[in-house]
C-alpha cells in the first residue's frame, strides 16, 4: 500500500459532498464548496486519477426489493489453501443473497452479510449451500434487528 493521498479542505469538501449526493451536477457542487466549476471538475478528475474516488453508487433498499432480513454470517473455512480460499470467496460472492464479504482476524475467517426475504430462505441458504460446502468448518450466525445509522460517508480526516 503506498502513503496516502494528499487531501486539502476542498478535496475533503467534495468527498463529503459527493459522498451525500452523487448525482450533483458539477455546478451544483462547485456551488457547495465554493469554488469555480472548473475548479470543482478538475479536482473530481485528480480525485479520480488518484484512485481517491473509485465511484458513485447508488442505495438500494434491499426491503423494497423483498428482501428485508439481513445476517451476518460468522463463517471458518479450512485448510487456508489458495486454491480452496479462491473458490470459498467466489462461491459466497456468486450467491444472490451476498450483500458484503469481508476477511477478517479472529476465531472466523469470514463474515458475510446477506439479505434474504424470511428467515426460512436464510435456513435454506445456510443449510443446502453454505454448510453443504467441505471447506466450511463452522457457521455462527447473526441476526440483524436494527441497522442503526448506516454511514452513508466515510470518514475523512
Amino acid at each position: 500500500m503506498g502513503q496516502p493521498a494528499e487531501l486539502d479542505s476542498i478535496d475533503i469538501a467534495i468527498l463529503r459532498e459527493l459522498q451525500r449526493d452523487a448525482r450533483l451536477q458539477n455546478k451544483e457542487l462547485a456551488s457547495i464548496v465554493g469554488v469555480a466549476p472548473s475548479t470543482a471538475l478538475e479536482r473530481v478528475r485528480s480525485l479520480r486519477r488518484r484512485g481517491v474516488l473509485t465511484g458513485f453508487h447508488a442505495t438500494v433498499s434491499l426491503a423494497a426489493l423483498g428482501r428485508p432480513i439481513s445476517a451476518l454470517l460468522s463463517v471458518r473455512v479450512r485448510p487456508h489453501r489458495q486454491r480452496v480460499v479462491e473458490a470459498f470467496k467466489s462461491f459466497v460472492l456468486e450467491q444472490p443473497e451476498t450483500v458484503s464479504l469481508l476477511h477478517v482476524a479472529g476465531p472466523d475467517d469470514y463474515l458475510i452479510q446477506v439479505a434474504v426475504p424470511d428467515t426460512t430462505h436464510l435456513q435454506q441458504l445456510l443449510i443446502s449451500r453454505l454448510l453443504s460446502r467441505p471447506e466450511v468448518v463452522s457457521v455462527n450466525t447473526l441476526l440483524v434487528f436494527e441497522a442503526i445509522g448506516q454511514p452513508v460517508q466515510t470518514p475523512i480526516q
